[in-house]
């Protein structure tokens, strides 16, 4: 069996099922777990499945945020060149959003300590061979599956890391980063205490945009990582207020610019 086809079967296996584990898609397509490890990797990267712990669901099942989402090669083109930035061995800090969630698909691989307040990132992370993973707890906001509030924030006094990678909901060079859930504008900025440094992953259609909630201003990004659908001028912007850029461009190389 041709490895497409392979796939192929496997999606209409989970069409039928709604949701299986590796042990029971091994049995039924006569490969092994490992194979199917690694093609539920490569489906979940194109956006048909989601992984779940031990196994996998159809992305059509699952809630509205899973689903296909225009931007969806935009933000796997800037979550591999992010990817890129991260030096094996080093702790890092992952926020929430879509655009994190395909960085941490990227990353699975990797060897790193990963500290997250989103449960959809933990999700993809756990049992990683390589992968030392914490989770922050508190409150779980519904729909962002993100983890929020006192308990959350009170987790990152004790921990510390390299970097934080995380996703905005609207960028603009005179506003800085700001969030349409003012609730998790308080554990954002903890995330950021707790990073050396911070990656931020915005798509095209997130700039010269306004949230409600006021995260930080530039002056905290160390590099902005967008996609070559952003005006050059918005690039320029940011650069001359000293942040390093990298433009990440699906299908082919990546292209930086420094401040």
């Amino acid at each position: 069996m041709r490895d497409a086809e392979r796939r192929a079967r496997l999606v209409d296996v989970l069409r039928a099922d709604g949701r299986a584990d590796v042990t029971g898609l091994s049995a039924a397509l006569g490969v092994t777990a490992s194979t199917i490890r690694r093609d539920l990797d490569r489906l979940a990267r194109e956006g048909r499945v989601v992984r779940t712990y031990g196994g996998a669901a159809l992305a059509d099942g699952l809630p509205q945020r899973t689903r296909t989402d225009p931007r969806a090669d935009a933000k796997r083109a800037i979550a591999r060149a992010a990817a890129g930035l991260v030096e094996d061995g080093s702790t890092i800090v992952i926020g929430s959003g879509t655009t994190a969630l395909a960085f941490a698909r990227e990353i699975a691989g990797r060897r790193l300590t990963v500290i997250t307040n989103a449960l959809d990132v933990a999700n993809v992370l756990l049992d990683r061979e390589g992968i030392e993973l914490i989770v922050l707890g508190g409150v779980v906001r519904p729909r962002m599956h993100s983890m929020l509030g006192h308990l959350a924030e009170l987790a990152t006094g004790e921990l510390r890391a390299d970097q934080l990678v995380m996703g905005i909901g609207a960028i603009s060079v005179e506003q800085g980063l700001m969030n349409d859930s003012v609730p998790e504008i308080l554990t954002d900025r903890a995330l950021r205490r707790m990073a050396r440094s911070a990656v931020v992953l915005a798509d095209a259609s997130k700039f010269e945009q306004v949230a409600p909630g006021y995260v930080f201003g530039l002056e905290e990004v160390d590099v902005l990582v967008t996609d070559d659908g952003t005006a050059p001028a918005t690039i320029e912007a940011v650069r001359a207020a000293g942040v390093r850029v990298v433009v990440a461009t699906a299908g082919r190389a990546t292209q930086e610019a420094r401040a």
